[in-house]
């Protein structure tokens, strides 16, 4: 039986995982879950902290060696081109095209 002061498992994960974890729920097709399930296993990692990192990794731009992505460095030059924004749905730009 659980004394009134005792955490309960909550209580006990909170002290676990630290301040500022938030729950949420994912759904996943099964092939990435068992993609999921089996890097785990071989990483001997809960499945958590595997999309925890993936995650973070991804907001980064750090690729899978841990460098940043192409994209990551060069957005910021990307962002300055300056043309029209409907390219690639008005027929004007096409006038021509494949000839």
């Amino acid at each position: 039986m659980r004394r009134l002061n005792e955490p309960d498992i909550a209580g006990r994960a909170a002290g676990y995982y630290g301040e500022g974890m938030t729950t949420i729920s994912l759904k996943l097709p099964e092939s990435v879950a068992d993609r999921l399930a089996a890097e785990a296993r071989a990483r001997q990692k809960p499945k958590s902290a595997l999309v925890r990192e993936f995650i973070e990794r991804g907001l980064s731009g750090a690729t899978a060696k841990g460098r940043p992505s192409f994209h990551a460095l060069a957005k910021d030059k990307a962002a300055r081109f300056r043309g029209p924004r409907d390219l690639a749905t008005n027929p004007k730009y096409m006038e021509g095209f494949g000839r």
